[in-house]
Parts: structure tokens; C-alpha cells; sequence
């Protein structure tokens, strides 16, 4: 079994990397290594190592080339659902591969995130991309309403909003066509979106789309997208 770790850049001096507390406890007392044990250290943003720990510090074996990123990148913007909701998208959706997330506040928005709740968030998707040996960390920007994030969303991306009813095409279906810049898709917390919500996001270039034949949780439905963008653009790879 590979142990893997995410770390900071700025922890690699002279081929050695500095571990923290956090880290030699994960490492030593959770997974129960030692001296000589090996693991795969990642740095987040797309860089990989061997390491072997040393006492208190880990020595760089080699780099490796890991390859388990999408083709392209996928953003996800969802409003956020109620309780602890939120920890599951976000654990679930970095394990299929979503790059960024983008907590938006709608109209029927009722959670109230803080600064706290933000870096839980953050830790999740590290512990997610350890264990989905992602190459990267996804990065999850702090809540913002929604009208303000579609204005800020690039024109040059695949834009999709999912929508629980209405005579409108799948997300599998729109698909098909030759994509070639990022993705980003937008799905509502509970209750969905409103009219004047979908009416904007429309006029700023976002696709309605669907999800299938039912009616899925807030939770389900940012998971449920993120898996069709996951299994067409690797079957296309």
C-alpha cells in the first residue's frame, strides 16, 4: 500500500522535507511507520516525491509522474445546502476530480458559513485528494452570492446550470459537443434555484441542463453532475 501526504512547497529544503507536528503524528501514530518507511508526498498543485523518513524529517527518493487529473479542469458551483451538507460535496466531488469549488449564497440559501467553517472545508478536500491520489488540491474559494459569482465566471468556459424541471437537454447530451476549455457547473441547494436566478444565468451564457428523469437531494445532484463530466471526458481521453 501507498502511504500518501499532501505537504508545502515551502517544506522541501536541500532534498529533505520538514514535516510538521500534524504530519509526523499522522505518519507515525496513525499509519504506524518508522524510520526507513516510504510514502508519496504531494505537493498539491500537480508535483509528487518518494520520501523515506528520516527522525523528524522525510528524504526526497525521487519524483514521480502521476497522471490521474481530468483533461480538463472542472469547476463547481453550488449553493450551499443545509447543515454539514456542504463537507460531503466537497469530499465526494474531489474524489471524481472537480478542481475548484465555489460556495455560492442563492435566494434560498440558509446556511451561514464563517471563516471556520471555510477551513474544514479546506482540510476535507486535502484528506480527499490524499486518499484519491489526486495531483492536485482543489482550491475552495470563501462563499459569495450568487449573482455576484456567475458575473465573474470567464465567458470562455463551458457554462451549465442543472435544473430539476423543464423540456431542457442532459448534462450527458451537451456534453457530446467538442469541449475544449474548462467546465463549470452550477447546481441549487434546496428548493433549486429561482426563476429570476435561472433568467440571469441564462442571459450571462449558462446552459440549462439536466440531471436525469428525477429529483435529486442538494447533496446528490453536484455529485451526480460531477460524475457525467467524469465518465464522458475519460471516455473521450
Amino acid at each position: 500500500m501507498t502511504y500518501r501526504l499532501v505537504i508545502k512547497s515551502a517544506q522541501i529544503q536541500q532534498e529533505q522535507i520538514i514535516l510538521d507536528t500534524q504530519q509526523l503524528h499522522y505518519l507515525l501514530r496513525v499509519l504506524r511507520l518508522g524510520n526507513g518507511d516510504r510514502f508519496l508526498a504531494l505537493d498539491g498543485i500537480g508535483n509528487a516525491w518518494v520520501a523515506e523518513i528520516r527522525d523528524r524529517s522525510a528524504q526526497i527518493i525521487q519524483s514521480v509522474a502521476i497522471k490521474t487529473e481530468l483533461p480538463i479542469c472542472l469547476s463547481l458551483m453550488t449553493a450551499l445546502p443545509k447543515a454539514s451538507g456542504y463537507e460531503q460535496v466537497i469530499r465526494c466531488c474531489t474524489e471524481i476530480g472537480v478542481s475548484n469549488f465555489i460556495p455560492v449564497i442563492s435566494d434560498r440559501t440558509l446556511l451561514k458559513p464563517n471563516s471556520n467553517k471555510v477551513q474544514r472545508w479546506r482540510k476535507i478536500a486535502t484528506e480527499a485528494a490524499e486518499q484519491s491520489e489526486r495531483q492536485i488540491v482543489p482550491k475552495i474559494v470563501e462563499p459569495i452570492k450568487y449573482i455576484a459569482a456567475i458575473e465573474q465566471v470567464e465567458t470562455t468556459q463551458n457554462k451549465y446550470i442543472c435544473l430539476a424541471r423543464g423540456d431542457i437537454p442532459t448534462l450527458w447530451h451537451s456534453l457530446q459537443q467538442q469541449i475544449q476549455s474548462e467546465i463549470l457547473i452550477a447546481t441549487g441547494c434546496e428548493g433549486g434555484w429561482t426563476e429570476t436566478e435561472i433568467a440571469k444565468a441564462i442571459a450571462l451564457g449558462f446552459q440549462p441542463v439536466s440531471l436525469g428523469n428525477r429529483i435529486l437531494r442538494a447533496i446528490t445532484a453536484p455529485i451526480v453532475a460531477s460524475s457525467i463530466v467524469m465518465a464522458v471526458l475519460e471516455a473521450k481521453s
